[in-house]
């Protein structure tokens, strides 16, 4: 296996960044400073920061033109079997999608192996397209559950108004699927049934559930631009909120978990123990 620092020094220099640990009190304020830039005031105090810092937490930030541009941080979990639990990870919006968000989840990998951490898990919204194709194709993670209004009422300028549904996926670091994912060599399974259906042009697409029934390799389609959507037309995102929970519900199920997402918004099913 290549060494995981080298692999993520190489992923910061193609994004234009260093990497650093973030260890001092005036990191802390940083890492608040940029929270606030990116999901609005008062979302992270400094005194946790602070205590994530103390405790070990594997806080790295991202540093470009001199300046914290990114960060990532998580902390140790213990519910079936130890792991990192990622919490956040931002990127102001300057220096997003330049590679800055990999070259730190590549850092965050590199500091669990060095701690004897073979896993890593997170959630995220899976009507974020963007975010699954980053999680379950760049990276190599599999979406495990669907946790419905896992945070309840969110107030921040990206959530606001909206269910906090999300996905909870897993990092298996050493995994043969990650190593793929990782070299760009992962594919996706062969589609099968779909279960859930965007019906209609892509500016307003309509949640249409079939009769299919969730088998590996099954297909629940979303809008490629959820929060786009939503911000123009509020019941249709309500609509593909519920329609797709219920989907998603359904696949976990019948014991299946998500292993792909297309940029168009196709997400893929399969089974755990079939995987690499």
């Amino acid at each position: 296996m290549e060494d995981a620092w080298d692999a993520a020094r190489r992923a910061a220099s193609a994004a234009g960044i260093s990497l650093a640990p973030l260890t001092e009190l005036e990191d802390a304020r940083r890492v608040t400073v940029l929270v606030d830039a990116v999901w609005g005031e008062d979302q992270l105090s400094p005194s946790l920061v602070r205590a994530f810092q103390h405790a070990g937490g594997g806080i790295y930030g991202a540093l470009g033109d001199g300046d914290l541009v990114g960060f990532v941080l998580g902390f140790l979990g213990w519910q079936e079997g130890l792991h990192l639990h990622s919490h956040m990870l931002a990127v102001v919006p300057e220096w997003q999608s330049r590679g800055v968000g990999y070259a730190l989840k590549l850092a965050q990998r590199a500091a669990c192996l060095d701690a004897g951490i073979d896993e890593v898990r997170w959630t995220y919204d899976p009507l974020v397209v963007r975010n699954g194709w980053f999680n379950l194709v760049k990276l190599g993670t599999v979406g495990t559950a669907l946790l419905p209004g896992f945070y309840g009422e969110m107030t921040d300028s990206i959530n606001r108004g909206d269910r906090s549904d999300r996905f909870e996926v897993r990092w298996s670091l050493r995994s043969q699927r990650t190593a793929r994912a990782l070299t760009g060599e992962a594919a996706p399974p062969s589609p099968g049934p779909v279960v859930l259906e965007a019906r209609g042009g892509h500016e307003a697409p309509r949640p249409a559930p079939t009769r299919a029934r969730p088998e590996p390799g099954c297909v629940v389609e979303v809008p490629a631009d959820h929060p786009g959507l939503r911000a123009r037309d509020e019941a249709l995102g309500w609509a593909w909120r519920e329609a797709s929970a219920e989907a998603f519900g359904a696949c976990f199920e019948a014991g299946l978990v998500a292993v792909w997402v297309t940029r168009e918004g196709r997400y893929l099913f399969g089974r755990r123990e079939e995987l690499p």
